[in-house]
């Protein structure tokens, strides 16, 4: 690891720094719904995991019926709603950090190195989630579910983000941690480095068989340097 080409390590949120967070995120969702549109929707037959916020919302709505043209036009609203309703109810999510996920960051931090966010949280909620966890400190920029079309985009955005303030270089080893196969999928669309975690709700085996370059049952003893070599 040269550092004239520092590394990028990039971390989904929900199943990877933090696990069972609490019923609150899908519940202002249905809230914001209902606010902004009048709509009772729900959550529990869509399955969430590894889904962008926003797609999630979308389905909701088309769930309770809602044209592609009205899903649109309110979607902006529901966000808005959404995101400050979460700021508001969070809970204390210090007890729902992922083992090793504290000593990781510790150790990235304390060398100097970069980390950001690639997550299908809406920017406040992802925000929100790892200051109440207490490890929003280790995080200076993120990519979030208002902000592109897939995990893929989100991650590609984050990447051109530390491009353009001159984090890294084209030499640069990144990195993405993820619980899902979509983390590794975004991943590999970038061309860099992915670490699945199998803290999340999937297997390990359904991870195996996207060939992450790396699967961990958790991030205790993380091979850092493995990583970066």
């Amino acid at each position: 690891m040269s550092l004239s080409a520092p590394p990028l390590l990039l971390f989904d949120i929900d199943g990877t720094l933090m696990r069972k967070a609490g019923p609150h995120h899908r519940q202002v969702l249905v809230d914001a719904v209902k606010h902004v549109t009048g709509l009772a929707t729900a959550t529990e037959q869509i399955p969430v995991q590894g889904m962008l916020d926003r797609d999630i919302l979308a389905w909701m709505l088309r769930d309770a019926g809602a044209s592609a043209t009205f899903i649109k036009r309110v979607m902006p609203g529901v966000v808005q709603h959404a995101q400050a309703l979460y700021t508001e109810c969070c809970p204390d999510l210090r007890q729902k950090v992922c083992p090793g996920v504290r000593p990781l960051l510790r150790r990235i931090t304390l060398r100097g190195l970069k980390a950001g966010l690639v997550t299908g949280n809406l920017s406040a909620i992802g925000w929100k989630k790892v200051e109440s966890a207490g490890l929003k400190s280790h995080f200076s920029f993120g990519a979030f579910a208002e902000q592109g079309k897939d995990r893929a985009t989100l991650a590609a955005r984050a990447i051109a983000q530390a491009r353009r303030n001159k984090w890294i270089t084209r030499h640069s080893v990144i990195v993405l941690f993820g619980d899902h196969e979509n983390d590794i999928l975004a991943a590999k669309a970038n061309g860099i480095r992915s670490v699945a975690v199998a803290t999340g709700l999937s297997q390990p085996a359904a991870l195996s068989r996207l060939q992450p370059d790396f699967l961990l049952p958790d991030l205790r003893n993380c091979p850092l340097e493995e990583i970066l070599s």
